[in-house]
């Protein structure tokens, strides 16, 4: 599993002109998935998110998690950060998962998240065209990959 994580002042999902779901502060998490991935993957990554001390504590230093702050987190599938580049200039995508095996781990990731979090997490639509607006704080973006822990 691959995601980027976004610290946000707000995020906002929309799909056909009508905002299906918002936050405050937090974080919105873009969220790929590819063939091989499973539960172990979700399962490490929604603890590194949670855990992780992105947020600015009294004295300016990034301290507190997400967690600390009380914030919100928003995930959005997104088959295209397994985009392979290597070949020509149209990306292959062969490496993400199908839905049929991505829409259940989508699932499992978020219910993981809320329950480290203690609170509903935000959603975008699997597979849906959507338009996702954010307003990142910071800017603190950070990447990470399953297969690749460090």
């Amino acid at each position: 599993m691959r995601v980027v994580v976004q610290r946000v002042a707000e995020a906002s999902v929309e799909i056909n002109e009508e905002i299906v779901s918002s936050i405050g502060r937090g974080l919105l998490i873009l969220l790929g998935i590819e063939e091989g991935d499973d539960e172990s993957d979700a399962e490490w990554l929604a603890s590194k998110i949670v855990q992780m001390r992105i947020f600015n504590d009294d004295a300016g230093k990034m301290n507190r998690s997400v967690i600390d702050i009380d914030g919100e987190i928003m995930v959005v599938s997104q088959f295209t950060l397994h985009a392979s580049t290597k070949k020509g200039n149209r990306p292959s995508f062969i490496r993400a998962a199908k839905p049929e095996r991505a829409i259940p781990l989508y699932e499992y990731f978020v219910t993981s998240v809320e329950k480290k979090l203690s609170k509903s997490v935000a959603t975008g639509t699997f597979g849906a065209y959507m338009q996702v607006r954010l307003v990142n704080d910071g800017p603190v973006t950070i990447v990470m990959d399953s297969k690749n822990r460090e």
